[in-house]
């Protein structure tokens, strides 16, 4: 233990695996059930969307979302993410993890029941006040980002620290899943109540008035997991090490964790007095301690999701280009909710979830830069194998879904895990939740990319293939060979992660090594915070 390490702080990194382990597992957790579920619902109910908004009489299609409008449905709430990471991520370090914690909860709930409610009967007008909440629902989902993956990482013990924060990003695994589920549920419940015949029977009557209701309910139910760990959420204390190393009140910390874990433990104020180097984001200083770490994590997460949010969003349009699921017009709009929901459930099934709990299995084990090099590695291989043979998939269904699943597992079981794990770790406590904010921010940046980029490149290169109203794009083919290179490129970045694999976060970071002769810390009451 370094000379000023504060006991509180060396009690929780050496503390057995407790009961408030789990604890806060469940609690900041369930808040990324709630944000995956949200996140990629809109991929299940887009082509409902255009079939109820946008249908066009005699037409021998179903109606689809125009361009601009499917881009703003599928990126707005990407938008909305990005900004609230930035914002709250920033809000964290200044008020506390505790107290910005619950608004952006609150703020998830009231906008995933308003984003069913779209007002309005006109197309423009429920696809506006849609995408108006959605980017509010996306703002307070960006808050949990930063806001989880920090309390987690201060709450852990350095021993374990890489599967609890990883468990906690692991539970979006089970949102997707649960969105697939719950579509499932819904569309076969009102495709049973009202039977419909398929489109090229009647166009018409394959789209029941009903049907608008499957949409509303399918988003309406992330309202519900976080409603009910917004209770637990208060109740939380504030992390030790944003009160005794940015708030300076070591006695409140010493109190808090006491009651944690249930010990005595001593408030040692002089200590803290010479705890931590006072630099803000924008100094010399941090940019020579974590410039080149801030750069690793942003371009890594920027890179991982381009590949991941364009495979996750346009499943539904990879898998019709194999003929995997059904031509639209085969199929009524309530069938066709479930053909999807059924594809997407199947993936994070056999790929996505068991890829998350892998990463928090072998985390601590392996460590985090092996497991994100690895995951890149293996996402260019398989893109590359869906890739070059692209038409043997068409008649080989079995096949593509293996190796579609792979490249989720891969990526799972890789950075889209150790992107969240690795920021909330190696940056100093007054920063860390802006720092995991801006990392976080990158990967929507590139999620964005993802969602627009794909939506357009994935068209096919004939002008009369393409969807209605799209200019020809690359193919779903060039797309795969895109998305290999940019994860290629992700493995380059990933040598200016550093690894942190048992560690303490004040060994990583370096606070443990300040001199109070050296620099000059200000004496602060229990809401003041050092400035950024």
């Amino acid at each position: 233990m370094a000379r000023n390490q504060l006991g509180v702080l060396n009690a929780l990194d050496a503390a057995k695996t407790q009961w408030y382990h789990f604890t806060a597992i469940v609690i900041a957790g369930m808040g990324f059930f709630t944000d995956a579920y949200d996140l990629f619902s809109i991929s299940l109910i887009t082509r409902l969307l255009g079939r109820i908004y946008y249908h066009v009489d005699g037409h021998p299609k179903p109606g689809t979302l125009p361009p601009n409008v499917a881009a703003a449905v599928n990126g707005v709430a990407f938008c909305g993410t990005l900004a609230g990471q930035l914002f709250f991520g920033w809000l964290g370090d200044k008020l506390g993890r505790k107290r910005v914690y619950g608004l952006t909860l609150m703020l998830m709930v009231v906008c995933s029941i308003a984003s069913g409610l779209s007002f309005g009967k006109s197309p423009k007008g429920v696809m506006a006040t849609l995408c108006f909440f959605r980017f509010w629902l996306g703002f307070g989902i960006g808050g949990d980002y930063p806001l989880s993956a920090t309390i987690m990482s201060e709450y852990a013990n350095k021993k374990t620290r890489g599967a609890f924060v990883s468990a906690v990003f692991a539970m979006q695994g089970f949102g997707i899943l649960a969105g697939g589920i719950v579509a499932l549920i819904v569309s076969a419940a009102f495709d049973h109540a009202y039977s419909a015949p398929s489109y090229s029977v009647d166009p018409v009557g394959s789209m029941v008035p009903e049907a608008d209701y499957i949409w509303r309910i399918i988003l309406m139910f992330g309202a519900m997991p976080a409603l009910l760990t917004y209770y637990w959420r208060m109740r939380m204390p504030e992390t030790a090490r944003y009160t005794a190393l940015v708030a300076r009140n070591a006695k409140q910390a010493a109190s808090d964790m006491s009651k944690v874990l249930q010990v005595d433990l001593e408030a040692e104020e002089e200590k803290v007095e010479k705890i931590g180097r006072n630099f803000g984001l924008f100094t010399k200083e941090f940019a020579r301690r974590h410039g080149l770490h801030l750069l690793g994590t942003t371009t890594t997460w920027f890179l991982l999701d381009i590949a991941y949010y364009s495979s996750n969003l346009f499943q539904k349009d990879i898998f019709s280009a194999i003929g995997w699921i059904p031509k639209a017009e085969t199929m009524s709009a309530t069938r066709e909710v479930w053909r999807v929901a059924k594809a997407q459930t199947l993936i994070a099934l056999c790929g996505t979830v068991p890829g998350y709990w892998f990463t928090v299995a072998f985390i601590d084990i392996i460590g985090r830069f092996t497991i994100q090099l690895m995951g890149f590695f293996f996402m260019t291989v398989f893109m590359f194998a869906l890739a070059i043979p692209y038409h043997h998939w068409k008649s080989n269904h079995a096949g593509f879904l293996i190796m579609y699943s792979l490249t989720f597992f891969f990526a799972n079981f890789g950075p889209n895990a150790t992107t969240f794990v690795v920021p909330a770790e190696i940056f100093p406590a007054r920063l860390r939740s802006t720092c995991h904010g801006i990392s976080a921010a990158a990967g929507k940046a590139g999620a964005i990319v993802g969602a627009f980029g794909f939506l357009y490149a994935a068209q096919s290169t004939d002008p009369e293939k393409t969807d209605a109203g799209y200019p020809p794009g690359i193919g779903v083919k060039n797309a795969l060979y895109v998305l290999a290179g940019i994860n290629c490129l992700g493995m380059v970045f990933t040598f200016l992660v550093p690894e942190s694999k048992g560690k303490s976060l004040e060994e990583l970071t370096g606070e443990n090594e300040g001199d109070g002769d050296e620099i000059e810390i200000p004496q602060a009451s229990t809401t003041q915070t050092v400035p950024v």
